[in-house]
């Protein structure tokens, strides 16, 4: 007679579910045994359950379809939550199991006892206790419909008893109803004329695309040949935008291009397409109009005051807007963008420039060689800090490769976790993670999960012995560096010692051969690219704020007795 963990895993399985990362535990074991009789769904076992939920995390995002975690109760389940933020923040379709303590001991402060249920609200649309047979497969019906049709994480609490009693009949679950068709969603026909007519209106108009314009890459180029704009991306539209684009000048905000930000400000209206961009600083300052197309309501207005707004897909509504856009013929505020865009790319690149012989590698040069090396259609992940810097400014698109980080939540350690649901789902695929060496050693116990799992992750560490993110950051605020020293092994060696090959880069004149010969092999690699500490990530515009406080960090500096810091940082970025 079936149980209810069969009907919960025969539930997963006909909506599509190939894998479920997590850890087992004895709160889990019905579960577990259920995936194994049933021989349909492959248990990814990983060392830690955030790891788990982050892996979840990026094939949900990489196949747009459901993907599953699970933990343990009490504290196996807890360490999902950080995953499962980003997830959620990310809009990626996940559906978490948290086991719990046996149903009798609830409320009795029981061994390891949370409360689930409570915890898992803020980071998912679905959260829900099954205390009963009789509420099965009901509620994982719900939680899989609401992570699907959502875009965002579910969670199905379950006690270790309620998941061996017996299973009460139901009709089997099917695709069809599990997961209803997408909708296509229009705004009002007069207020796709409003939105025309303020474009039309307009002398200088500039578009920001976001992740909202995934699948909308014929429509923005269009939209930039018939209103001759320079189109900028946010960092989560870099890989729907920047590629094959004439329109492109570069992405804007904190880690962007000066471009970007001088095309945003430089315009007399504001077009954004799927983006909710968080930093207000970087908006149009002056009187320029702004307008707004999100499939989301409540994202409407929400950083800067809009002219108009209106709820739609992307794609869907930009073909209803074309055929009422004037052509314009006027591309001077166009034409300007670009030769900034030329320029600035111009001195990103020659800062990727190594010098042979040089012991400390510039990490742009890094960088600018995975993208130059690696597969068209490769994967790549990038923590959160200077990695995604790198990635922002020197990772090439070109509408096959995908681009994935912590770029909602900014969780350090996302990189390899994410990295590992990549090349599970896609084993065939080039997968590199562009780890910190502060990020990579959060969650480095699951580094071994590589070669366990026989996935053949490339993962780069940017070793700068620092937490250089957060090192900059006080810099640039006047603080002296503070508790962000990292006292690194040769990562290389390391690798090495637990059966992964290992390349360690410390001259500039390896970066190239080595990153080649890493992407060669025929499993996991861990290269260890020994970079500059001292690189400024200079942000497009510079604040009088800023720079006071560069000053104040090496006046500081000097009378602190850290003067060869200052000359480091001039050595590093001035005498190049």
């Amino acid at each position: 007679m079936p149980i209810v963990a069969d009907q919960f895993a025969e539930t997963l399985a006909a909506s599509g579910v190939k894998r479920i990362y997590g850890i087992v535990g004895d709160s889990l074991n019905g579960f577990t045994d259920a995936i194994r009789r049933q021989g349909r769904i492959q248990w990814v076992h990983v060392r830690h359950e955030e790891v788990a939920a982050f892996a979840a995390g990026a094939e949900a995002h990489l196949t747009g379809t459901l993907a599953v975690c699970a933990g343990s109760c009490g504290p196996g389940n807890l360490h999902l939550v950080n995953g499962l933020f980003d997830c959620h923040r990310s809009r990626v379709p996940v559906l978490a199991i948290a086991a719990h303590i046996p149903s009798a001991e609830i409320g009795s402060g029981y061994f390891q006892e949370t409360h689930p249920e409570t915890l898992f609200k803020e980071c998912s649309h679905y959260c829900e206790l099954v205390s009963s047979p009789r509420q099965m497969p009901r509620t994982v019906e719900i939680a899989i419909r609401e992570a699907v049709g959502k875009r965002g994480v579910s969670v199905i609490v379950i006690p270790g008893d309620v998941a061996l009693e017996p299973a009460q009949a139901a009709p089997p679950a099917s695709s069809r109803c599990l997961l209803p068709p997408v909708p296509v969603v229009l705004p009002a026909q007069s207020s796709i004329k409003a939105l025309a007519d303020l474009l039309n209106g307009a002398t200088r108009v500039t578009v920001l695309g976001g992740s909202g314009c995934a699948g909308a890459h014929d429509q923005l180029l269009a939209l930039g040949d018939r209103l001759k704009v320079p189109i900028v991306h946010a960092l989560k539209g870099k890989e729907h935008v920047e590629w094959d684009n004439p329109y492109n000048v570069g992405m804007t905000g904190l880690i962007g291009f000066s471009s970007g930000y001088y095309a945003m400000n430089d315009c007399d209206a504001l077009l954004m397409l799927g983006t909710d961009f968080p930093y207000r600083q970087f908006y149009p300052q002056g009187s320029a109009r702004i307008a707004q197309i999100d499939i989301r309501p409540e994202q409407i207005g929400r950083r800067a005051p809009v002219t108009i707004g209106l709820v739609g897909d992307v794609a869907a509504t930009l073909d209803a807007l074309l055929p009422m856009l004037a052509e314009k013929r006027d591309r001077r505020h166009l034409d300007k963008a670009l030769e900034h865009y030329r320029r600035t790319r111009r001195s990103l690149d020659e800062l990727a420039a190594g010098t042979p012989g040089k012991k400390l590698i510039h990490p742009q040069q890094v960088a600018k060689a995975i993208s130059g090396l690696a597969a068209s259609d490769a994967v790549f992940t990038c923590d959160v800090g200077l990695p995604t810097v790198w990635a922002a400014r020197y990772l090439a698109m070109n509408g096959k490769r995908r681009l994935m980080g912590s770029f909602w939540h900014g969780s350090m350690a996302n990189a390899m976790a994410q990295a590992i649901g990549a090349q599970a789902a896609f084993p065939k695929r080039q997968v590199i993670s562009l780890s910190g060496d502060g990020g990579f050693t959060m969650l480095m116990g699951d580094f071994l999960s590589l070669a366990q799992l026989g996935l053949p992750v490339k993962v780069v560490v940017f070793n700068n012995g620092a937490l250089g993110f957060i090192e900059l950051e006080q810099k640039s605020t006047g603080f002296l560096p503070t508790g962000t020293e990292l006292q690194n092994p040769n990562f290389a060696a390391m690798a090495e010692a637990v059966g992964i090959r290992g390349i360690r880069l410390q001259d500039a004149a390896d970066v190239e051969p080595g990153i080649a010969a890493a992407l060669a092999h025929d499993g996991p690699v861990l290269i260890d690219a020994v970079v500059n500490r001292q690189e400024l990530a200079v942000p497009p515009a510079i604040t009088a704020e800023m720079a006071k406080g560069f000053t104040l960090y090496m006046a500081k500096a000097v009378m602190s007795g850290r003067g060869d810091e200052v000359l480091e940082l001039a050595r590093s970025n001035l005498w190049r």
